[in-house]
Parts: structure tokens; sequence; C-alpha cells
């Protein structure tokens, strides 16, 4: 029933963005020629023009949105996601548009139509299109949202959970679920062949043991199983799995038994023998191009806008305390290599005297100017050359000293897989508040997440993140 209702609901999100995409199309043309708002220099194409493109706009932007995975339903998915996720999908719609558009008119148009501008859509349109898809498409799926999270609280479509396993990871499991009622999950209960140990966490019952799943599953008609075993029980994995097979059940493992696990699996084949690559990452080929196409684009934009106040931050800098403006320090970044990176100096030149030391709330070796300085970052603003260079990324775990990475790497399990992929200039850890003198434990938890949920519409979530919080996030020191 659940997964006959998520059909229903794919093809009116599926009807309703290519309906919203021709009207957004439809709007872009009267807006740009119509309304006098924007003058009209190389004249006044006629509406048939644009309503001849129309039937393809109504099946571009579906099947972008499709190829970026907007249609595989989660209900984990928050605000941001959707929005990021509309906002991706809409460029890769406008860029599928003027590429097919392009390639049929120099193709496949006559030359008696091609002087009367037959598939020619103006660069601006495509731009007030971008806009006006992103708008609708997205408010639309708040709608959605709006009316989900209102049948959820009416107790209407949850989806029935069964947690297997009652222990610290399967109360760690209930918890998130229950902190997030608006994702429409009702937790049954647990099973757990430790029944007698335990009397059931914050109000869920042990409803029997794991030999007893398939008589809980079809008595409490749940849709989901959550299997949150500890180590030494896993090997009753494959029968809970198999269990649920036959009940038709969605299943999900909590990857306790593959701790060791810390970024994506990948199967890989060695001449017939499967083998599980247990390190894999999904920045790879053209992925890791198209990575680094932002990164200099970007950066390369950055200094340029930004060359005027990083001058006179360096003048600064230079008369307010005897020393070098910039100063250069090693760090580690992709595959252990180290690199030096570049920032404007926020200490006094004798600071490091008596050795490294990890920054603190108050640091009496920072400079006056240095600790605004570190509040906003600013002292950060040379590693766009660090990016330009190729030696760090827009995005990805911050770099750590040589030094450091010594200590961190015996001390914190999983520390060295964060050098899997490039250092970044903000990161996924940062914009969460794990950043300056905070847990080290929960700034490599959330780079992991990165590195193997890397996506670009992820991307660009952190950077416009970094932008907004950076203005009243926790500062750094």
């Amino acid at each position: 029933m659940v997964k006959r209702y998520n059909r229903l609901l794919v093809a009116i999100h599926v009807v309703g963005d290519s309906l919203l995409g021709m009207t957004a199309f439809l709007l872009a043309y009267a807006v740009r020629f119509e309304t006098g708002l924007i003058s009209v220099t190389k004249g006044h194409p006629p509406l048939r023009q644009y309503l001849d493109v129309l039937p393809f706009i109504g099946v571009v932007v579906p099947l972008a949105f499709h190829l970026h995975g907007i249609y595989r339903l989660r209900r984990g998915r928050t605000r941001v996601d959707d929005f990021f996720g509309v906002l991706v999908g809409s460029i890769l719609a406008v860029v599928l548009g003027i590429v097919s558009t392009l390639y049929f008119q120099a193709y496949y148009v006559p030359d008696a139509l091609k002087d009367r501008g037959a598939l020619e859509v103006s660069q601006l349109v495509w731009g007030l299109f971008l806009a006006f898809t992103v708008g609708s498409t997205y408010a639309s799926r708040a709608v959605v949202r709006r009316v989900l999270e209102q049948r959820w609280r009416q107790g209407v479509g949850l989806k029935r959970v069964l947690i297997a396993g009652a222990g610290d990871l399967g109360r760690a499991v209930a918890d998130k679920i229950l902190e997030h009622r608006d994702f429409g999950y009702a937790i049954v209960g647990f099973i757990d062949d430790r029944a007698g140990d335990h009397i059931g966490y914050r109000g869920l019952p042990i409803l029997g043991t794991l030999g007893e799943a398939s008589d809980v599953v079809q008595r409490e008609r749940v849709d989901q199983l959550y299997v949150a075993l500890p180590l030494d029980e896993h090997v009753k994995m494959l029968e809970l799995v198999e269990n649920a097979n036959r009940e038709l059940l969605d299943v999900k493992v909590v990857p306790d038994l593959l701790q060791v696990i810390a970024l994506r699996a990948r199967l890989e084949d060695l001449d017939g023998i499967p083998i599980i690559n247990i390190h894999d990452v999904p920045l790879r080929g053209l992925n890791a191009v198209l990575k680094r196409i932002i990164d200099v684009v970007c950066s390369a934009g950055a200094l340029l806008v930004l060359s005027p106040v990083m001058a006179l931050i360096a003048l600064i800098v230079r008369q307010t305390s005897p020393g070098p403006a910039l100063y250069r320090q090693e760090r580690m970044g992709l595959d252990g290599m180290s690199f030096d990176v570049w920032k404007f100096r926020s200490m006094f030149t004798d600071a490091e005297s008596e050795g490294p030391r990890w920054s603190q709330f108050g640091d009496p070796r920072c400079t006056p100017v240095g600790n605004f300085l570190r509040k906003w970052s600013l002292d950060e603003l040379p590693q766009f050359w660090n990016v330009l260079k190729g030696d760090m990324s827009l995005v990805g775990p911050r770099p750590e000293r040589p030094f450091f990475v010594e200590k961190f790497k015996h001390r914190i399990p999983q520390y060295m897989l964060r050098h899997k992929v490039k250092a970044g200039l903000t990161g996924w850890a940062q914009v969460n508040g794990w950043r300056g003198d905070t847990s080290l434990e929960k700034r490599i938890e959330y780079d992991l997440y990165y590195i193997e949920n890397w996506s670009l519409s992820f991307d660009i979530k952190i950077m416009w993140l970094t932008v907004i919080k950076g203005l009243w996030h926790k500062p750094a020191y």
C-alpha cells in the first residue's frame, strides 16, 4: 500500500513539474518580451516560436529531475535537501535545453526556418526560466510536504518501523526517528533475543525475539525493519533479512558490523571473484573533473572580486604587528601528501617558539587584529590561491598540520580516511558547527559523511550554508 502511494506521489510530481516547467517557460518569455521591464534590442520573436519549444520543455524538466534522482522519494530529506535538489535539477534542465535546441537548430532545422529563428531561445529567457522553475517547483514540493506532515501528525500514512536490537545501537536509531516525527515514521517496538534483560525504551516495548520476527511483522503490520544488532549478534542478520524478504519489507542495516567500512563500499570483480572495496569514494573520474572545474572558476572569481579586501587586510596586518602579512604553514591533504597553505598572519611571529599548540578561545598568541580575522574566518581568504593551484578544493575536510595528524590518527578511529579527498576551504563539519576547539570525533564523523555522500548539489549546499551561516555562526579561533 505504501509503495503504491509512493508511485502515485511520484506521478503527481512528474506531471506537476512538467506543467510548472512549461508555465515557467511561457512566463519567462512574457517577462522578457511582453512586459517592457527589459529592453528588447535584437527584435521581438513571435510567441509561436516559443510555443514550438514548449512540448520539449515539458519533457526535459522531469527528465532532468529524474537524472538527478529527485524522484527517488526519501522521507529523511530536509527542506534544504529539496531546495538544492530542485536547483541542481533545474540547472541540468537548462543545460539540456540549451544543448538540445542548438543541436536541433544546427542539424535538423531547414535553412529557411533558421532565418526565422526556429527553435532559437533567448539566453535571458533561459535565465528567467531557471529562476521561475526553481521557485515554482520548490514551492510545489513545500506544499506537498506540508500536506504530508499534517497527515502524518494525524496518524495517516505513517510507515511502521520495527527495530531489531534493543541495545545501545537500536536505542540510538529510535532516538533519531523520534526526534524527526515530521519524517512520517512510527516505531512499533523492538525485537531482541535478550528480551528478558530489557524493559523497553522510551515507552517502546520489546515485542519478541529475533526468531519471532515474522510473527511480529505480520501482527504489527510493519513496513520497515531496522537491523541494529551489536557486533556479536550480526550472524543472525542473514536469517532476519531472509524473513524480511518473505514479508516484502524494506530492510535497513545500521552499520555496526561494518564499522570498519567508514566510506562507501563498492563491489568489484577479480576475474570472477567478487571483491568488496571498503574504502571507495564517489569523487572519482568525471565527478573529480567537474569538481575541479567549479574550484578553478569559483576560486579565480573570488580572488578577482576579493583582491581589494585582501590587500586592505594585508596592509592592516603589516601595520598593526611586526612581521609579514601572509603566513605559510604545512598541512596534509589528498592521499596524505603535504602542501603549504596560505593564511593572513593572525599570531605574533614568535607564537610557536615552544612548539605547535592547538588553538583555544582567547589564545594569547593571537594579535588583536588576528582575533578579529579568525572570528570571521578572514584569515583563510588566501586559501583561494591554494584552491586555484589544486592543493585544495572549495569544499572538503579542513586540512590539518602533520604534527597533529600523527597524534590524531592513533587516537581517533578512521581519522586518516578524511584524506581520501582534497582538503577544503569549508566543509560539512564546519557548517554544522564543528570547528575551532570542538569535538574532533564529531568533526571526523561529518567529514566521512561528506566523503561518502558527495555530489555536486551537496557541494553547492555547503557553499551556500557557508555564506549564510558565516554571518552568525559560532566563531572560530
